[in-house]
């Protein structure tokens, strides 16, 4: 079968179109008309040689192709933004050395965090860390994009998929309630008895599909997470290192049934950083 070498900018109308699923609004949001943007699409699926989108009178769908190339794409789009930035990042140095970026969910690894950071100061010639919490579920979409080079994030839920990693942590989950709430006296929950709570719904977090359904607040980033749970307003489930960012008005209690969750240094499968296996490294011997 003949190779079909595709372009970038084909793979950003493709995209933009797949996820909206409408010709008009993919346009308005690439910044161009619709008749091009339909000629190019057109074009892709008879280079391809195959169906990418099904229309009809009740709109857009993706083919099993479509979908294919979907995935796909997005991951190629990824990777050609990652490869700008982290250029742009090593660039950007004039010869000062080099810098990584470290990507973790503000609030989570604390101590973890504090101990990497002092050891890996300490080795000679160590490269500068920066730092940058990150919002709900987005390490894995820094890392990606090239916002950063290595992340500390929780697994599961997150995929590691397409990065190397090192597991530094395990750890048991606790419930975040309100402090006056009945439950928080408890000296242990069971995930069922947090679910129960018809006044206290789990919060629910962004994925990259958008936010799972469900009875609880979606949720954009920490400080309005801990108000809404130091309102009463709804509840939360998360690591036991990932609570220092707790106010007074909240409570956190054991959960003896939630599964495990690692704390895992993730970094592309690609990168042949040495500055990162530096810390790596260090990560690895604490």
């Amino acid at each position: 079968m003949d190779e079909v070498p595709l372009e970038t900018r084909e793979l950003r109308y493709f995209v933009a179109v797949a996820e909206e699923l409408h010709f008009g609004r993919a346009a308005e949001r690439l910044g161009m008309a619709q008749p091009p943007l339909s000629r190019a699409i057109q074009r892709l699926e008879r280079r391809l040689g195959v169906r990418l989108l099904a229309r009809d009178r009740r709109g857009v769908a993706l083919t099993d192709a479509g979908r294919t190339l979907l995935h796909e794409g997005r991951a190629a789009l990824e990777a050609t933004l990652a490869a700008g930035r982290r250029a742009r990042r090593a660039g950007a140095e004039g010869g000062a050395g080099e810098r990584l970026v470290l990507a973790v969910k503000a609030g989570a690894f604390h101590e973890l965090l504090r101990k990497l950071l002092a050891a890996h100061a300490a080795e000679p010639g160590s490269a500068e860390v920066e730092v940058v919490p990150s919002g709900v579920c987005e390490q894995e979409e820094m890392l990606r994009d090239g916002r950063a080079d290595v992340a500390l994030l929780h697994v599961p839920p997150r995929s590691l998929a397409g990065f190397d990693s090192e597991r530094l942590s395990t750890e048991g989950q606790v419930a975040v309630l309100p402090a006056g709430h009945p439950l928080a006296a408890r000296a242990s929950l069971s995930m069922a008895e947090v679910g129960a709570v018809p006044d206290l719904p789990l919060a629910r977090w962004p994925g990259r599909d958008g936010f799972p359904p469900g009875p609880g607040p979606e949720i954009h980033d920490q400080t309005q997470l801990a108000q809404l749970i130091a309102l009463g307003r709804a509840a939360a489930v998360f690591p036991e290192s990932a609570t220092s960012w707790l106010w007074s008005a909240h409570a956190a209690v054991p959960l003896v049934d939630a599964p495990e969750v690692a704390g895992h240094l993730a970094w592309p499968a690609h990168s042949r950083s040495r500055a990162l296996a530096a810390l790596v490294r260090t990560a690895t011997r604490l």
